[in-house]
């Protein structure tokens, strides 16, 4: 494994993606592999400002994809893109199936307008849309999300939703896996944290032999 990879991993919150993502990235550098962990929305100064917003601010639904979107751009062409042409390996907590999930499926925003601005913010180069190599979707009951998340932190704009809201959100994944099934690997979250694990490297290890 010794060329440029973009992993990203995708869940509803409390789905403990954050913890495996962490695991992994010690995984590779354990194997002699440079590794640029990252976040969306996020990733630059600029981005992380645009996460702020997006996280705290009320703000009309196509603003809010527009957020994202742009947030995006920045992480692509200034994070992203860079690191993978050193030949390092790119693990992103949420990336572009986010977005789809929760202003998509979350919020009801028009599935083909995600798409277009899909296609305008990740074409990079020019002749290629940018998605990942491999998504590890942790999918967790979202009853079972609403539960780990009570006991956190204060909760964001997004987590504060109902349940329904992650319902949505749950299906809006379902739908884009089914879209891309060779890019996603379902991981089912609702198990010990070894057992996550054990299923985490070997969803790493399938996409690397393919």
């Amino acid at each position: 494994m010794r060329h440029a990879w973009f992993i990203s991993f995708e869940g509803i919150d409390g789905a403990g993606k954050s913890t495996h993502i962490e695991g992994l990235a010690q995984w590779f550098k354990s194997r002699g592999h440079v590794v640029t962990l990252t976040r969306e929305p996020g990733g630059t100064p600029l981005a992380e400002k645009f996460r702020e917003l997006a996280l705290h601010e009320s703000m009309d639904p196509l603003t809010e994809a527009l957020l994202m979107f742009a947030a995006r751009r920045e992480h692509l062409i200034n994070v992203i893109e860079p690191a993978l042409k050193r030949g390092e390996v790119v693990l992103c907590d949420r990336f572009t199936d986010a977005t789809f999930a929760y202003q998509g499926g979350g919020r009801g925003f028009d599935w083909n307008v995600l798409k277009l601005l899909e296609k305008m913010v990740q074409q990079v180069p020019a002749s290629r849309l940018r998605q990942p190599d491999l998504t590890i979707w942790f999918d967790l009951p979202p009853a079972v999300a609403a539960e780990r998340l009570s006991t956190a932190r204060v909760p964001d704009k997004f987590e504060s939703q109902p349940q329904s809201f992650f319902q949505a959100v749950r299906d809006a994944y379902a739908k884009r896996m089914q879209e891309a099934p060779s890019r996603f690997a379902q991981i089912h979250a609702d198990q010990s944290r070894d057992a996550v694990w054990a299923d985490v490297l070997k969803a790493v290890e399938m996409a690397y032999a393919k």
